[in-house]
């Protein structure tokens, strides 16, 4: 801000912002975005800029400059120091992180995650975010208080330690919505291996997240890592973390619009007090069918004719599910012609 303000000619209005998310978040709704104006030299362009972040569902919050650099010494100072330094500390210790993932706690497992976040960025920018000037006392206070926590485990000293942490409780305030907020993410990450290991032996679909491709198929198996999907008798597996499990709508979708899908006519004369469009509704539950229409209906004597048209999932034998339909029709009481 400084920078700008005095090189930036007196007729150009200033505005710093900050968006606090990467270009991986998809989405600006719900994501924040800090403005730091230039007193008098944002009049003009402050509430358009708003506005047009507002109006797409960002949350705007305005701060002075150094206030920002304060809060962002500890935000992203901090944290992104934390991480490196795990980082840098497995490299020291010539620890097998890979091999770590094997026995590791749902907790561990996403503190891992977020460690290999930050290593897998532009580390220039991440030492750019150090070399703000408030950073220095927060590296300061973060040591003095890693030896000291350190110097206590070393003494042995239980009641020290103890109360340190029932006093950095205290500070923190209202650790209890903090527990929930994590139990909820680490639930999410839970439910979602869970789901997979339910789907064992049955179709799904799963996305790749970085080529966006979608592969179908049964899974046959499945890890704390990786899960394994057989299509047509080859077997591929994925990294869990690359992939997200589609749901059965978004399988039924992309198999409609992806696969060449077949037809199939089936003709039949059904009760008189029977409703043809409910039937069809009863067809289209079916397995194997993408949808059903009425493509002819006549009237003769006390009996109705419908033809159904079938169009069924081209990964499906059309004679099996047309023979399923047939069977079911016959079950409530409709004659094949």
């Amino acid at each position: 801000m400084e920078a700008m303000i005095k090189y930036a000619p007196r007729n150009v209005e200033i505005l710093g912002s900050h968006p606090m998310f990467g270009p991986s978040i998809p989405d600006i709704r719900g994501q924040i975005v800090i403005f730091t104006p230039a007193n008098e030299r944002s009049s003009k362009w402050l509430p358009l800029i708003k506005s047009l972040y507002e109006d797409n569902g960002a949350h705007i919050e305005i701060l002075d400059a150094l206030e920002h650099d304060r809060m962002m010494a500890v935000i992203q100072g901090l944290t992104h120091f934390a991480y490196i330094t795990i980082g840098t500390v497995f490299r020291e210790l010539e620890f097998d992180v890979a091999k770590s993932r094997r026995f590791m706690s749902p907790m561990y497992d996403i503190m891992l995650d977020l460690v290999g976040r930050i290593l897998a960025q532009n580390p220039y920018l991440y030492a750019m975010i150090q070399m703000n000037p408030e950073v220095a006392k927060v590296h300061k206070a973060y040591i003095d208080q890693c030896n000291l926590i350190a110097e206590m485990v070393q003494r042995k000293d239980i009641e020290g330690f103890v109360s340190l942490m029932k006093k950095a409780a205290a500070h923190f305030g209202d650790t209890e919505s903090a527990l929930r907020r994590s139990d909820k993410l680490i639930g999410t990450k839970i439910a979602e291996h869970e789901e997979l290991v339910r789907s064992t032996g049955s179709e799904r679909a799963i996305k790749h997240i970085y080529s966006g491709v979608i592969h179908s198929g049964i899974i046959r198996k499945v890890t704390p890592r990786t899960v394994i999907l057989e299509r047509g008798g080859k077997k591929i597996e994925f990294l869990i973390e690359n992939i997200r499990l589609l749901n059965e709508l978004e399988l039924y979708a992309w198999k409609s619009a992806n696969l060449i899908n077949m037809t199939r006519d089936v003709s039949v004369y059904i009760p008189a007090a029977s409703d043809a469009e409910i039937i069809k509704s009863v067809i289209e539950c079916s397995g194997g069918i993408i949808s059903a229409q009425i493509i002819d209906v006549y009237n003769k004597q006390n009996m109705q004719s419908v033809t159904y048209r079938l169009t069924i999932f081209g990964d499906r034998d059309a004679a099996i599910v047309q023979g399923s339909v047939e069977k079911l029709l016959k079950g409530i009481g409709c004659t094949i012609r």
